[in-house]
């Protein structure tokens, strides 16, 4: 009773309440009725999650300060990575891991007859990105905070995210995803006390008085409010913050101007809205006017007001900016956050008065930048008269670093005009931005071996042969905390026994798994992992959608943005053969397989929503043919997200990773399905070469065209998809299937048919077709040879390590930003 008195007491210390499962259970039933009034036995799981989050945050919160404390006395340099996605998944379990307070958690909480797994369940997935580029940045956190780098991530607080998605009659329908039904994140610390102000609109005029000064006038202003979420480090007392910006509109009662009718607070109201909309979404629309002008003021309000805010804590820490390359470096991911080239030219001359060239020396050597993408829509680009018009002072300030830059390509290229104008910043009425980002920054990486090839020799050739030390290569990589610990801690658990837990510190360790590779005993405990992962996966997919599946089955998981690029589509047509196959011998052969599919397709982007409705067309027909027996299902998990990546990775005995060669850029998938032993099927692009690489021609399957001859074949061409349909039956078979009344609507995929045949087939679904189903076939008659499959299984998570996002961000601490300490798990190389 006296123990309960002081935990619920004010003096009390809270990280007594995480020294023993006594403690942690008197400390927990006390905030449940702090927080709700409520007691234990009527609280809901909400709630008891919601009490539990709030323990875990003091804890945090402690960290937090002293890690801050700790940067300002040692002076330690500091990264911003900006980003316009994160998507960092569920944080409750990995703050208690980080924390390392799962075990004593667990343990309390059990003493109350309660489980953490199903309050770990209650907690939103924070819809703040869209798929691998916003995990990878979240990935990319957690490694700077474990390896003790003052590294902070910078992005935007959506309300909403990108849309939930939902499917009815195959059909994706897009929903706001309100993730912050509360108001809020529990994770979060809203500091309003450091909010900045971005302009937006209006005019510049300019006084000359001694040097040129600039006044923007009459423009829009927005409020952006910092939310910083705490990232911790794993068990090393390192903190460091995520920090969201959100707009929004403070309304009093003064505000308000009551005319007679009473309208005037109602307009005030109506501004409001329509102002803090701006951070309501994820990538709107870009496919008309307004939804451009949102996602390039969206663009320019995470850039602005983090480099305020950088620069203000910079000079109030009575920095000198001359110092600020030694002091800080800002990093932006992909060409999102380019106008950070700009917006730090915009603060060093007008608001700290700093010259032309000074400032320029200065932003070079701060800003690097990392390329995501070959792809020609991702490189942005905006129209003049949009740019200008919303960001006038911006749009001068890109027009001079452009002349300027346009003189620096004259002296070097005399007269070759059509060479500088290929490498512009501003040209054919557009501001291309991924030439801004190059221009200003000292460093530019891809992100796999043969993408930053592609970079230097196609995409951004010119580029490179101007300044080729700017350009190198860091292949991405995932944290294996969350991959691995988080997500399957069963095999976590089964390598510890194995090989010590050295690894969760430096992955590399995984390689001694390899000594196990003959081991029976070792190679029946990772099948039986498998085996429950699998059983998880079927439990889910049998409450959430009443299908059963075969957990003896071969899992094969496509999971990823819907697109064709990534040929979805060439996975449904070797399912259509399949299925033909059982159709022309019932008796057939087959291996049974699972296949299933998860991903979300953009609003706009008709193409591939019909191929989530091919997908689900195609299920509805093998899933209730008799014929089938159950030797094939087809699955679509809705509203793919993180939580969703957690449950079916592990359970996943096949990685599909098919894209065109030489259009992705790494893949970060591909690397968790290794980690979680999964054997992974792809073509030779991005991490897939890497992977194959590591592991050897045994452990992966390869097919199709590579990089090279699919941009031969782009330069020259050559290729007709008819003579396909003319050679290979099974083509033909599944072309004519599309549109012959095979499905139930013979239209409803003409749009697939006519891409494949009478379009040129442009992303080469139908010339690796015939490839990808011989290597679908091998794959199958090996994984029914146990032995040879573990073996498979094995060699995949041993060499996993080198993928691991704190190789990869020790690489970013050590050739891109300079820092003064080598990262301990590059100490030894």
């Amino acid at each position: 009773m006296q123990r309960e008195s002081q935990i619920t007491g004010t003096n009390f210390d809270f990280v007594d309440a995480m020294s023993g499962e006594e403690d942690f259970a008197i400390a927990f039933t006390a905030n449940v009725m702090k927080l709700h009034g409520k007691s234990l036995d009527s609280a809901s799981n909400r709630e008891k999650y919601l009490a539990l989050a709030d323990l875990v945050r003091t804890f945090l919160s402690k960290r937090l300060a002293d890690t801050e404390a700790a940067y300002r006395q040692e002076q330690k340099k500091q990264v911003y990575y900006l980003s316009l996605e994160f998507l960092p998944g569920r944080l409750l379990a990995a703050n208690l891991l980080n924390l390392g307070l799962q075990q004593v958690c667990e343990q309390g909480l059990r003493r109350l007859n309660i489980n953490l797994a199903e309050l770990i369940d209650q907690e939103e997935d924070p819809a703040l990105g869209n798929g691998g580029l916003g995990r990878l940045a979240a990935c990319y956190l957690d490694s700077m905070a474990s390896l003790g780098l003052a590294g902070h991530g910078c992005g935007i607080r959506y309300r909403y995210g990108l849309f939930e998605q939902r499917v009815t009659d195959g059909y994706q329908r897009e929903f706001p995803d309100n993730w912050l039904k509360e108001g809020r994140n529990e994770w979060e610390y809203r500091r309003p006390e450091e909010t900045m102000n971005v302009r937006f609109g209006g005019r510049v005029r300019t006084i000359a008085n001694g040097k040129l000064h600039f006044i923007h006038e009459n423009y829009q202003q927005i409020s952006a409010v910092p939310y910083d979420i705490p990232i911790a480090g794993y068990q090393n007392e390192i903190v460091n913050t995520l920090r969201l910006w959100s707009a929004e509109v403070d309304v009093t009662y003064q505000a308000c101007t009551f005319d007679r009718h009473g309208k005037g607070c109602i307009n005030v109201i109506a501004d409001k809205h329509a102002t803090e909309s701006l951070t309501d979404t994820l990538y709107p629309d870009d496919s008309v006017y307004e939804g451009k002008l949102l996602r390039l003021k969206q663009q320019y309000f995470l850039v602005s007001a983090s480099l305020q805010s950088i620069l203000r804590k910079h000079v109030v820490n009575k920095a000198d900016l001359r110092l600020l390359p030694e002091k800080l470096s800002i990093h932006i991911n992909d060409t999102h956050p380019s106008l950070a080239v700009a917006e730090l030219m915009r603060l060093l001359l007008d608001e700290y008065g700093l010259g032309w060239a000074e400032s320029w020396d200065i932003t070079t050597r701060t800003i690097s930048y990392t390329n995501h993408t070959v792809l020609p829509e991702a490189l942005e680009k905006w129209p003049i008269d949009l740019f200008q018009t919303l960001l006038p002072r911006i749009y001068m300030i890109v027009q001079e670093i452009n002349e300027r830059f346009c003189r620096e390509l004259w002296d070097m290229y005399p007269g070759d005009w059509q060479k500088i104008k290929a490498m512009a910043i501003i040209a054919d009425g557009t501001v291309h931005m991924a030439a801004l980002a190059i221009a200003g920054s000292h460093r530019v990486n891809g992100v796999s071996a043969i993408h930053t090839q592609i970079l230097k020799q196609k995409t951004m050739s010119d580029f490179y042969q101007l300044t080729p030390q700017k350009f190198l290569n860091i292949t991405n990589g995932v944290t294996h905390r969350r991959w691995m610990l988080l997500a399957n801690p069963d095999l976590a658990q089964l390598i510890c026994e194995a090989i010590g837990d050295r690894w969760i510190a430096n992955p590399d360790e995984l390689q001694h798994l390899l000594n196990f590779a003959h081991d029976n005993s070792f190679c029946c405990a990772m099948a039986k992992v498998k085996f429950a992962n699998k059983l998880r996966l079927a439990k889910y997919i049998q409450a959430k959608y009443g299908i059963a599946i075969d957990t003896c089955s071969l899992i094969d998981s496509h999971i990823k943005r819907i697109h064709a690029y990534k040929r979805q589509s060439m996975n449904v047509l070797h399912i259509m053969d399949l299925y033909n196959r059982i159709l022309d011998n019932p008796h057939a052969d087959i291996v049974p397989r699972t296949f299933i599919f998860a991903g979300k397709a953009a609003p706009g982007y008709y193409k591939a929503k019909q191929t989530i409705k091919l997908i689900h067309a195609l299920a509805e027909k093998i899933n209730h043919d008799p014929l089938v027996k159950n030797r094939i299902k087809v699955v679509f998990l809705q509203n793919y997200n993180v939580s969703h990546a957690e449950l079916i990775i592990p359970g996943s005995d096949v990685s599909e990773q098919i894209p065109t060669a030489s259009m992705e850029a790494c893949g970060t998938g591909n690397m968790k399905f290794m980690m979680n032993g999964a054997v992974t099927i792809g073509t030779l692009d991005g991490a897939n070469i890497a992977i194959w690489e590591a592991v050897g021609d045994d452990n992966i399957f390869t097919f199709g065209l590579t990089a090279d001859q699919v941009l031969a074949y782009y330069r020259n061409g050559g290729y007709n998809p008819w003579d396909i349909y003319h050679q290979d039956l099974r083509v033909k078979t599944v072309m004519e299937q599309l549109v012959n009344g095979f499905f139930p609507y013979p239209e409803e995929f003409r749009a697939h048919y006519d891409a494949f045949l009478n379009q040129g087939d442009h992303y080469f679904v139908l010339k690796d077709f015939a490839q990808y189903v011989e290597v679908q076939n091998k794959l199958a008659n090996e994984f029914i040879n146990t032995e040879l499959w573990q073996k498979k299984c094995i060699a995949n998570v041993a060499h996993s390590g080198i993928f691991a996002g704190d190789r990869a961000f020790a690489e970013y601490a050590l050739s891109v930003w300079d820092l003064a300490e080598r990262p301990p798990c590059l100490r030894q190389h």
